[in-house]
């Protein structure tokens, strides 16, 4: 949104991002407040995390993330 301003330390929307809280991995899809909004790989519903809870997520979970979304879309009609 215009005008708002960034935590340096929020990961980029469109990234993936691994809930600490309970080990789901999502991608980031903004900020509201002061909260992260994560979805699934693939779809789903969102949820949000707070700042503290979020890591970037490692380059395997990355990919495996990336592959749920391919094939969730290869199912579409």
């Amino acid at each position: 949104m215009e005008g708002e301003v960034l935590d340096p330390c929020a990961p980029e929307p469109g990234s993936f991002a691994v809930d600490t809280r309970d080990g789901r991995v999502g991608r980031v899809m903004g900020s509201v407040g002061p909260y992260v909004q994560l979805r699934a790989p693939g779809g789903g519903p969102e949820w949000e995390c707070p700042p503290e809870s979020v890591r970037p997520a490692p380059l395997g979970e990355v990919l495996r993330a990336r592959v749920r979304e391919v094939n969730r879309e290869g199912r579409l009609p």
